[in-house]
């Protein structure tokens, strides 16, 4: 994967660094307007929106949970809620979402967040040799291969998309 510039250091490409993960940082000019900024993502950088992917935090009784999934996708919260062992999951307040990730929503990136969370990766992400994921800010994302997202993340894969 292609060099990473110093300029695009957020908490998530540290991690990646500090882990001697191989990734590759893809920065795109972002729209505030668009009315997916997964699919500007994947639309920016000019890969199939199946290999870009969202991360979106549920709240459960065991506590915040991390769920990543294809940007084309929805979050099926019940299918999450059952990967970690949990009864039932909905949806995190944004801002509580942004507190304990230390990122802005539209910008969470499952690497690096402030409190480690259990994370879950939809399945779908081994149909890939790489994957593309919030670098921690708009307008920036990570190129990975999916085994190594789960190395940084603790994550383990799921079918939780719908």
């Amino acid at each position: 994967m292609a060099k990473r510039p110093a300029s695009a250091g957020t908490p998530a490409t540290a991690a990646l660094a500090s882990a001697a993960l191989p990734f590759s940082v893809h920065a795109y000019d972002h729209d505030p307007a668009a009315p997916s900024y997964g699919l500007e993502a994947a639309d920016a950088l000019g890969v199939e929106p199946d290999r870009v992917f969202k991360t979106l935090l549920a709240d459960t009784e065991l506590g915040l949970v991390v769920g990543v999934v294809p940007v084309t996708g929805m979050l099926d919260l019940k299918a999450l809620a059952s990967a970690v062992g949990a009864k039932r999951a909905v949806m995190a307040d944004p801002a509580v979402a942004e507190r304990r990730t230390g990122y802005v929503v539209g910008g969470i990136s499952p690497i690096g967040q402030k409190t480690r969370h259990v994370t879950v990766v939809d399945e779908t992400a081994q149909l890939y040799d790489t994957v593309f994921v919030s670098g921690g800010r708009r307008g920036l994302d990570l190129e990975l291969a999916p085994d190594d997202l789960l190395a940084a993340t603790g994550a383990s894969y799921a079918a939780i998309a719908k």
